[in-house]
């Protein structure tokens, strides 16, 4: 079974990717824990009143989570997705989440994240990553470590350095 890091600790992935179109997901869904793409998470509200609680969401970068605002406390896992490097818009997308919309549950990187991005993460609310095979998870845990302090507030610390000096 794959590893994550979740809230600090590397731990097997009872989550399964779902990347394909709609239709087909749809057709697949079962008892395993899946994150279905945003199209196929509308869809699945459409048919059903009540989702069933293994079923999450993930996000692409190009989305924004307004759509799924009045769902979020009844979803167990929300992904947003990073398909390179350079686009950093998730970062956005995570703040968005825990901050406007009070957003609790996991939320996980999945894509493209890389460990220097890790801490970053932390910091705009991700709780969970989902990193490439090539990534030892256990070193990219230890980049959660690589800052002891940051200067600006954020979700994980909104007070300002400044303004924690006595």
């Amino acid at each position: 079974m794959p590893k994550i890091i979740l809230d600090g600790s590397v731990v097997e992935d009872s989550w399964n990717v779902v990347r394909e179109d709609a239709p087909s997901a749809l057709a697949e869904l079962g008892e395993a824990n899946t994150l279905v793409p945003l199209d196929c998470w509308n869809a699945l509200q459409a048919e059903s009143d009540k989702m069933p609680a293994n079923v999450g969401v993930w996000i692409a970068s190009t989305e924004l989570p307004d759509q799924i605002e009045g769902d979020l406390q009844s979803i167990p896992v929300i992904g947003v997705d990073f398909p390179a490097f350079a686009d950093g818009r998730g970062f956005s997308i995570g703040r968005l989440l825990r901050q406007r919309f009070q957003y609790t549950g996991q939320i996980r990187a999945i894509g493209s994240p890389i460990r220097d991005q890790l801490s970053y993460l932390v910091r705009c609310g991700f709780n969970a990553f989902q990193l490439a095979e090539h990534y030892d998870p256990e070193q990219a845990l230890a980049s959660l470590k690589d800052f002891s302090d940051a200067y600006q507030g954020a979700v994980d610390e909104p007070v300002p350095l400044f303004r924690r000096r006595g």
